[in-house]
């Protein structure tokens, strides 16, 4: 059986709360004189209050920042091109993206292979990507070669 809480035995967690900072009570409670509150000017006077961001005069942090340039989506997916041309210089018959990513032609962060139709290709190569372009598919299957959607 659970026991009820009573509204009594409520207290704040452990170190929530602090003594009360008693000022103007002289100079033996270590807030005497001036109260916490420097010597002279602004902070010194009743009603003070500051307007958000204030630095004392300083330029404020948010001002010395540089103005960003647009956004980075973070749900983007990184694709990786290349053209038909530099397929034909690669030394393999079945091509992919991780065989490109392993020979520095795609960048290593691509999720995605689109293959665009630049350029001429003789060999018959098949080709795994996500993306045919019209003209690269036609310039692959002339050759001789297989344009695989993955």
């Amino acid at each position: 059986m659970t026991e009820k809480i009573k509204l009594e035995d409520l207290r704040p967690a452990e170190g929530a709360t602090g003594k009360t900072k008693r000022v103007g009570r002289g100079r033996a409670s270590g807030h005497g004189k001036t109260s916490c509150r420097g010597n002279n000017g602004e902070g010194q006077r009743s009603g003070r209050t500051s307007k958000r961001g204030f630095e004392g005069g300083q330029m404020p942090g948010y001002r010395q920042m540089p103005k960003l340039k647009g956004f980075k989506n973070f749900n983007a997916i990184e694709t990786g091109s290349i053209n038909v041309g530099e397929l034909a210089n690669i030394q393999s018959d079945e091509i992919t993206l991780e065989l490109l990513q392993k020979l520095g032609k795609v960048s290593d962060k691509a999720e995605i292979l689109r293959v665009l139709g630049n350029g001429e290709i003789t060999k018959a190569v098949t080709v795994n990507a996500m993306y045919f372009t019209e003209s690269a598919k036609e310039k692959i299957e002339k050759a001789g070669g297989k344009a695989q959607l993955v």
